[in-house]
């Protein structure tokens, strides 16, 4: 392994303690992470955006800055990134459509503002596939983003950028979005730690149903630590939680007595493969072993919901279509013309059915898992599929047939958290969603965190770095 390979692989404490003790500077820590993205980057294709020199010149900062013992936050010097459609002033947001002519964003999005706040250094925005509507590193502006696993596999989506950065060693803290499982999904295809917080945890400037941003790491403990950053207040999200005192470093957890459910059939959309359920399984009997009390939940969610979910997304972004001329609509990807077509005459009521139909998804994820401290489940249905494909499903439109499992979640609000618990035999993660009750977002990351203790060495990944 190469220095900036070593230095690559460092977890965010890591770095922060190295700062401290003055055995690495920040601008150390940046020229080996650009070392080793230039290494990787013309495979994976993870930015949307990057400017070596701005992030040099953040490093150098924050090396002075720690010089004098003044850090500005607790990732001071860390590198990060952000997803595409997080605002970064003065940088276009095209959400991955080649189609669109977006301007420059006027301000910061809150994401943005805190990480700067607290020192970090942004290396770039990461990509996206159109509009966030695909589950894979597929897009019309970027091309393909692959996986540094093995590029012929998928990154999942639509934090696929994020996903493969963080996967890669692009530094240690990424931050995603995730409206159905777009935080999740490039979690277990990518062997990550991916938290969808709590609906309104982390402020957003311009909040919408279910929409989440959320960290993507390779360590539960570097989640915590992002979220630290990531939660605090801005007066522009009216949706957002309120300000919060919670100690996001206190990751122990005892698990005996807790209450946990396994849930293995969504009850929806695509059967679940077999080594993915096999190795929700195997978490779950070592959460038994530790004591906890584990019982199987039979499924919550309906096929009415699931297409009802489906088809109101297809309203939302059939209207941003027919918004474009003619001649930008021919640049966006043929499937997601296709996909978004099919709401192109749905009436208002049925529209607001299927509104109806969400808030019914919302009370029965609620009522379903309330009674447990905890909920272990897939993430997807299936592992990761090839690069080219747009869906774990390929070119045809099976709706959003992978997303039971994830989707509920955004819907009721609720934490969930994407960690890796396997691999198949040819290598492909396995990522073990834990969800918890609604604003327990602590209480998620401890579990995590006790399962990426507790968890056997062949279900430990190897980073690709």
């Amino acid at each position: 392994m190469t220095v900036s390979n070593t230095v690559a692989a460092l977890s965010a404490l890591d770095m922060v303690a190295a700062y401290a003790s003055r055995t690495l500077s920040p601008v150390e820590v940046h020229d080996a992470v650009q070392e080793h993205i230039a290494e990787r980057e013309p495979v994976i294709n993870a930015f949307y955006v990057s400017n070596a020199r701005a992030a040099h010149a953040a490093a150098a900062a924050s090396a002075t800055r720690w010089a004098r013992g003044e850090p500005l936050g607790p990732i001071d010097g860390v590198p990060v990134t952000l997803k595409e459609n997080i605002a970064r002033k003065g940088i276009p947001m095209p959400s991955g459509v080649a189609g669109t002519q977006a301007p420059p964003a006027a301000a910061d999005a809150p994401v943005t503002a805190r990480v700067q706040e607290s020192g970090a250094v942004v290396l770039g925005s990461t990509t996206m596939p159109d509009w966030g509507m695909l589950s894979s590193g597929v897009s019309s502006l970027h091309g393909i983003t692959r996986s540094p696993w093995n590029p012929a596999w998928t990154t999942g989506g639509s934090s696929s950028g994020a996903g493969a950065a963080a996967a890669a060693g692009y530094g240690p803290l990424h931050v995603g979005t995730d409206i159905g499982g777009s935080i999740r999904l490039p979690g277990t295809w990518l062997g990550l730690v991916a938290l969808k917080p709590s609906f309104g945890r982390i402020p957003m400037d311009s909040p919408y149903l279910g929409r989440c941003a959320g960290p993507m790491t390779r360590t539960v403990r570097d989640a915590a630590l992002l979220m630290q950053v990531l939660s605090r207040p801005d007066v522009r999200d009216w949706s957002s939680l309120p300000p919060a005192d919670i100690n996001w470093s206190d990751l122990d957890l005892d698990v005996r007595g807790s209450r946990v459910a396994v849930h293995v059939d969504a009850g929806v959309g695509m059967p679940v493969d077999p080594a993915v359920a096999g190795a929700v399984e195997a978490v779950a009997a070592i959460f038994a072993s530790a004591g906890a009390v584990v019982e199987q939940i039979a499924p919550f969610m309906t096929p009415t919901m699931l297409e009802d979910l489906d088809l109101f997304w297809r309203v939302r972004f059939w209207n941003d279509f027919a918004a474009l001329p003619p001649k930008r609509q021919r640049n966006i990807l043929p499937f997601i013309v296709n996909w978004c077509s099919r709401g192109a005459q749905v009436s208002g009521a049925r529209t607001i059915s299927c509104y109806h139909s969400i808030m019914e998804l919302s009370a029965a994820t609620v009522a379903a898992t309330a009674a447990y401290d905890l909920v272990l489940s897939p993430v997807a249905p299936t592992v990761a599929f090839p690069a080219e494909w747009p869906m774990p499903f390929g070119e045809e439109d099976c709706a959003m047939a992978h997303i039971g499992f994830t989707a509920p979640y955004n819907m009721s609000g609720q934490p969930a958290c994407s960690i890796n618990c396997g691999f198949t035999d040819d290598g492909k993660t396995i990522g073990v969603q834990i969800a918890g009750r609604r604003f327990d977002d602590l209480g998620v990351l401890r579990a995590a965190a006790w399962y990426e203790q507790a968890r056997p060495p062949e279900a430990t990944p190897l980073w690709p770095i």
